[in-house]
């Protein structure tokens, strides 16, 4: 029980921070491509690799604290940095085949999932 109430307030924290580091990438660069979310895409697989390794391997903090920042803040403030890191680890156990499939069917499932509830929104 511990564990989720980090998980939840490392959420909290990362909703935060992906609103208002969207909002300030879209107030300087527009709103003509999803810059936005890709920066906190992009920023949070970067922040997503470099925290697994320096929280599991570098320093030995609790278990809570390591879900309240990877799962919960960095989970909330992008899922895509637990699907790159995912994707990675499969990489680097050499499992390529399973690596590319996790790439093609998030991208074009989620798609099709994302097109699927504005198709079913809309019709509400």
């Amino acid at each position: 029980m511990n564990s989720l109430i980090y998980i939840a307030c490392g959420g909290a924290v990362g909703a935060v921070l992906r609103y208002g580091a969207s909002l300030g990438v879209y107030s300087v660069m527009g709103r003509g491509f999803p810059y936005g979310t890709l920066f906190v895409n992009v920023s949070g697989s970067l922040l997503m690799g470099f925290l697994s390794v320096i929280l599991l391997d570098r320093f030995n903090i609790g278990p809570e604290w390591r879900a309240a920042i990877l799962v919960g803040l960095l989970g909330s403030f992008t899922t895509f940095s637990t699907f790159s890191i995912e994707t990675l680890n499969l990489l680097e156990q050499g499992d390529i085949t399973r690596a590319i499939l996790n790439m093609a069917l998030s991208v074009a499932v989620c798609l099709l999932a994302v097109w699927f509830g504005v198709i079913l929104g809309r019709q509400l």
